[in-house]
C-alpha cells in the first residue's frame, strides 16, 4: 500500500502500547502510530527485533521493552513503567500472537495451551492491566485494538489459533459493552492472508501455494494495510467505533476459493453459461 490516509500529527501527545512490534503487522503499526505523533512503547519476548523497529522510527518516538505478555508480573511492570515515564496511556494494540500449522488431531494439550495463553490470555492480561491502571483511573478512557484473523468460517490447520482469536473477538465485544461507561472503545481488526516474512518462510511451500492460489484478490494484504486500519480506529476518526470486528483481508472472509473456480472456468476466464433452449 502506498501513501498515507491520516495526517501526521493527528495523534500528537498520545501514548500507545503495541505488543509484538518486532516484525510484520506490529512493526508497521508502531511506525504508523509514531508517524502520526504518538509516543509508542512496543514490547515482545525478544529485544533485538524491537530495537530494530526503534531504529526505523523517528528519533525519540518509540521505545522497546522486553515483556512476555503471558506473564502477569511482566505485563504489570510494562504498564507501570510506561505510566511512570510518560504519565499516560491512550492506546493499546494487542498484536502479539502466534500459532503453528498442524492437523487438529496432532495438536497436543501443551501445544493447544501455549497458543491459547499467548493469543487469548495474553490479550486479556494486557487489556485488563492497561484499563485498570490507566484508562479507567485517568477518566479519559482509551482505545483497545486487538488483532485477530480471517476467515471466520474456520482456518484449517489452526484449530488452536481459531479458537483463541474467536475468544478475543468476543472479549472485545463484551468489554465494549461493560467499559463504554468509562469511555473505552474495544475493537478487533481481522487480517486475512498477510504477506509477512513469517508467512512466506515459516509454512510449507505447498500450503503457501494453495492459500495464495485461492485468494480472491491478485494482491496480498500488506502489513501496512492493517496498520493503517488500526491507526484509523485509534485516531479521532474512530471515536464512534467500538464492539466491532473489522476485516482487512481483501475479501478472504467471504470466500477462500478464487472465482472462477479452478477447473470450472472457460477459455475466456469466466464460468460457462447455462445452455438454454431456444
Amino acid at each position: 500500500m502506498s501513501g498515507h490516509v491520516l495526517a501526521a500529527g493527528c495523534l500528537d501527545g498520545q501514548v500507545a502500547i503495541v505488543s509484538g512490534g518486532g516484525s510484520g503487522i506490529g512493526r508497521a503499526t508502531v511506525l504508523e502510530l509514531a508517524r502520526l505523533g504518538a509516543t509508542v512503547v512496543t514490547c515482545g519476548r525478544r529485544i533485538e527485533p524491537l530495537e530494530q523497529t526503534v531504529s526505523l522510527a523517528p528519533v525519540g518516538m518509540v521505545e522497546a521493552v522486553q515483556c512476555d505478555i503471558r506473564e502477569d508480573d511482566q505485563v504489570e511492570a510494562l504498564v507501570d513503567g510506561a505510566l511512570e515515564r510518560h504519565g499516560r496511556i491512550d492506546i493499546l494494540v494487542n498484536n502479539a500472537g502466534g500459532q503453528f500449522l498442524a492437523p487438529a488431531e496432532t495438536i497436543t494439550p501443551k501445544g493447544f495451551r501455549t497458543v491459547i495463553r499467548l493469543n487469548l490470555e495474553g490479550t486479556w492480561l494486557m487489556t485488563h492491566t492497561v484499563a485498570t491502571k490507566a484508562f479507567i483511573p485517568s477518566g479519559r478512557g482509551g482505545r483497545v485494538v486487538s488483532v485477530t484473523l480471517t476467515p471466520h468460517t474456520g482456518l484449517i490447520g489452526m484449530a488452536h489459533s481459531s479458537a483463541a482469536r474467536a475468544g478475543v473477538e468476543n472479549l472485545m465485544k463484551v468489554l465494549a459493552i461493560e467499559w463504554a461507561r468509562f469511555g473505552i472503545n474495544c475493537v478487533a481488526v481481522a487480517p486475512g492472508v498477510v504477506a509477512t516474512d513469517t508467512f512466506m518462510t515459516k509454512y510449507p511451500k505447498e500450503f503457501i501455494e494453495h492459500i495464495s492460489g485461492n485468494l480472491l484478490s491478485p494482491e496480498f494484504t500488506s502489513s501496512e494495510d492493517v496498520a493503517q486500519m488500526i491507526a484509523f480506529v485509534a485516531s479521532p476518526a474512530g471515536a464512534a467505533i467500538t464492539g466491532s470486528v473489522i476485516n482487512v483481508d481483501r475479501g478472504h472472509d467471504v470466500s477462500q476459493t478464487a472465482f472462477p473456480p479452478r477447473g470450472v472456468d472457460s477459455e475466456t476466464g469466466s464460468v460457462p453459461a447455462e445452455e438454454r433452449r431456444s
